[in-house]
């Protein structure tokens, strides 16, 4: 299969009422682990990494190899940089061949945001790739920096679309990344006000920790992405953990097992929730 675009990805799923898993990789275990689950699936999915962590997963060496699986799948990967914070990490991702970037202007004042977003957008054109921008702010951690959630005001959604015509759009509406304190508890009311404003396929970052009742009203309510970082993390420590209690000499390709094998389990069970299928 050929390396996909996001914005094809999302517009089958807004044709089906599901929405893509954009799942958030660090190594090459992560990588194997997700692209198993979405063959095994049958469904496309986005491997995507967050700027933040470039620190541990540096940028030459990751991104040729997310490319290069999502070329050498057997089903339609996207490929997409999360939470872009600036252009030169922006342009390189586009260099490298990512399908889709985000830039996050979400904690700038509208006018910055939109004009940003706008500078995104024209340097993504020369590529063909899909943009997407974040409106309100997601709280939670995000790479180590904790951010005060602003829930999204449906009020200047369509202002900021019209002006800056990015490819889907990240919304606040009570989701949080890292581990939630307590159970989520999602706005749908402001969901619901922002899909009847705008057509633009939505995005909900925060994944982790959400019930799989309240992913598929999001769903239904407009949700298009959904990104799932945290618990993939999680899944692969949890894995390897696992693997070094059994074991009295953990060796590396045991190790490598356990953490494609967390990975893959993670996966497959968000991707069976996103495809909005079996209704519980």
């Amino acid at each position: 299969m050929a390396l996909a675009l996001m914005t094809d990805l999302l517009r089958e799923a807004e044709r089906h009422n599901k929405a893509v898993g954009a799942f958030n990789v660090a190594d090459m275990e992560m990588i194997i682990g997700a692209i198993k689950a979405a063959e095994t699936a049958n469904t496309p999915i986005i491997l995507q990494i967050a700027q933040a962590r470039l620190v541990y997963s540096p940028f030459h060496l990751i991104a040729p190899m997310m490319v290069s699986a999502a070329r050498a799948a057997k089903i339609p990967v996207a490929v997409h940089l999360d939470h872009g914070q600036t252009l030169d990490v922006i342009q390189s991702a586009l260099d490298y061949g990512f399908t889709s970037v985000m830039i996050d202007g979400s904690s700038l004042p509208l006018e910055q945001n939109i004009a940003i977003t706008n500078e995104t957008l024209a340097a993504a054109k020369k590529y063909g790739a899909g943009v997407e921008a974040e409106l309100g702010t997601i709280g939670g951690s995000e790479g180590g920096a904790e951010k005060k959630a602003v829930t999204t005001d449906p009020e200047t959604v369509k202002e900021f679309l019209s002006r800056a015509p990015a490819d889907a759009l990240a919304v606040a509406i009570g989701n949080a990344h890292g581990h939630y304190r307590g159970t989520p508890q999602l706005d749908f009311e402001v969901l619901k006000t922002i899909r009847a404003l705008t057509p633009a396929p939505l995005v909900l970052h925060g994944g982790t920790g959400i019930s799989d009742e309240d992913f598929r009203r999001c769903i239904d309510c407009g949700i298009r992405k959904i990104n799932i970082a945290t618990a993939t993390f999680d899944a692969a420590a949890d894995s390897i953990r696992a693997y070094c209690a059994q074991h009295d000499t953990p060796v590396f390709f045991g190790i490598h097992e356990a953490a494609v094998q967390g990975v893959y389990e993670n996966v497959l069970r968000h991707i069976a929730v996103f495809n909005n299928e079996e209704k519980s």
